[in-house]
């Protein structure tokens, strides 16, 4: 797979508790209207009850808007992609 001209970003959001996973979903639902908006996903794992996690994708250098409060919040810039085809 090839990358765009510029990297891509990959930004992870992270809540822990009720009301912090709420606001996070919330959220999400702001993301597709944002520059460089590319897609996103919100993950829960059955090993970690209570944890949720947005993983986004943007384009171009640009990254989402400030995280709610009690979000947590990593970025990182794509450096090699693999995938079918």
């Amino acid at each position: 797979m090839s990358l765009p001209s510029a990297p891509l970003q990959v930004h992870y959001a992270e809540a822990r508790d009720e009301a912090a996973g709420r606001a996070l979903t919330a959220w999400l639902d702001t993301l597709p209207g944002q520059p460089g908006f590319v897609g996103a996903e919100l993950l829960a794992s059955p090993a970690q009850p209570g944890l949720l996690l947005v993983a986004s994708r943007w384009a171009s250098g640009e990254l989402p808007p400030t995280v709610p409060p009690g979000v947590r919040a990593w970025a990182f810039e794509v450096r090699r992609s693999i995938g079918p085809g």
